[in-house]
Parts: structure tokens; sequence; C-alpha cells
């Protein structure tokens, strides 16, 4: 179990597929994303080497409706009886009202996207669990009792509602699939249902004043995060 400290209150926990963040609370914790199916426990086992029991997780903040970050949301709260809050626009996937609509793949895109279903397939991938959300979060929404401001952006493009969530105090974004990193660079997350979109969201976050960059895919930025962002160029990936 890969536990990272991002900054005194973050620390990411590292998957093989979508990292979670845990955010110490004044009265608990917050989780934002929970991995594939089955990462319930490895999520709480974390949790208690951070201090906590499972009724402190208050809060799961979903970025968006893929399995790799809300796979393991309904058996958390079944364990926890936190609340789930995510963007509005992605409720019906997450919630299971309606179906999740398909990436427009490029071509690098696709090789990718089958290797992973290839890994997907041998590791015996447990099925996706619909969840209800209870908080709707909309742009510019903030989000209470975090010990901070947290600001709740909508950047749509990799689904319709995909969110980030800003710590501007702190200086920490969480950017969700519209952003992820590689050797250092951060680049443009890919299988978007709508890559224009996509990028013009990277291109506002990277416009944040960001010290810690904090994706699930990739490893953080821990320090001068606005620079990699600002020196990105998100129309050349995935091509």
């Amino acid at each position: 179990m890969d536990l990272t400290q991002v900054s005194p209150t973050v620390w990411q926990l590292a998957f093989p597929l979508g990292h979670v963040h845990l955010v110490r609370l004044p009265d608990g914790y917050a989780l934002i994303d929970t991995a594939v199916p089955g990462s319930a426990p490895t999520i709480l086992n974390a949790l208690a080497r951070l201090g906590g029991r499972s009724p402190d997780l208050r809060q799961i903040v979903l970025t968006h409706s893929h399995i790799d970050h809300m796979g393991s949301a309904a058996d958390l709260v079944e364990a926890t009886g936190a609340r789930v809050l995510a963007g509005a626009l992605d409720v019906p996937f997450i919630s299971g009202t309606e179906p999740e609509p398909e990436p427009a793949y490029t071509a690098p895109e696709r090789v990718l996207h089958e290797q992973i279903m290839a890994s997907f397939s041998e590791a015996e991938q447990r099925p996706r669990h619909h969840v209800p959300v209870d908080v709707e979060l909309h742009d510019g929404d903030t989000i209470d009792d975090w010990g901070e401001p947290v600001r709740v952006l909508h950047v749509p493009g990799h689904t319709p509602g995909s969110i980030a969530l800003h710590l501007a105090s702190s200086g920490v974004l969480f950017p969700g699939d519209i952003i992820a990193t590689t050797e250092g660079r951060a680049i443009l997350g890919p299988f978007n249902v709508d890559r224009d979109q996509a990028i013009a969201s990277f291109r506002r976050l990277a416009s944040l004043e960001v010290e810690a960059l904090c994706v699930p895919h990739g490893e953080p930025v821990l320090r001068g995060a606005s620079e990699v962002l600002r020196a990105a160029a998100p129309e050349n990936d995935w091509r």
C-alpha cells in the first residue's frame, strides 16, 4: 500500500489503476474517488494507518463516473455511512439511471484502452455497483467542513459532469482525469467524450495558482505545479 503525503492534510493512496486521495477534515476524513471495485478494504486500511476508523470517513467525492473512480463507492458507503458528492451531470451514470456515454477514442487511446481492458479481464475485475449521490455539485459550489475553502470546478470533456476541486489556501488541485502526469509532465487525460472540451477544461485548470497537483493517473506534483501545468501542450497529446 503506497501512501504518499501531499500536504499536511492530504495523502495519495496509489493503485495500479486510479489513485485515490484521503483528506483530513476537522472531524474526520474525506475521500476523493474510490478506485476499481474491490478496493474498499485497502482504502479502509489506509484510513486506519492515518489514525481513522470507518465511521470517520464523512464524505466521498467522485470526480466522475468511470469505474476506476466510483468502483468501490457503494462498498465504502455500506462500511462507513459516508455521504457521496459528485458533479450533477454525472449523477445519472453513477446512480445507474442512465447509461454512461462512450469516449471518442483517438487511435493511440484505443490501443491503450484495449490494453487496460485486457488487464481487467486477466484480473477478473469485479462488476460495477452503482450508488446514490447525496449531494450534486455544480461549478462554483463550495464543499463545507474541510477546514479551508474548497471550490468545485465543472471541467467537462472527460465525462459530461467531471469536476475538479481547488483548495486555494493550501494550493492543492484535484483535477480528476482531465489531467494526468508522465515523466514529470502534465498531459491531457485520455478517453474523453469531447476532446476539445477536455482541452478547454485543462487550460482552465492550468490558469489556477497551484502548488500541488493530485492526479488519479501518474505521479503527484508536490511543488511548482502551476509551472508544470502552464508548460503543458494538451492539444498535442494522444494524437
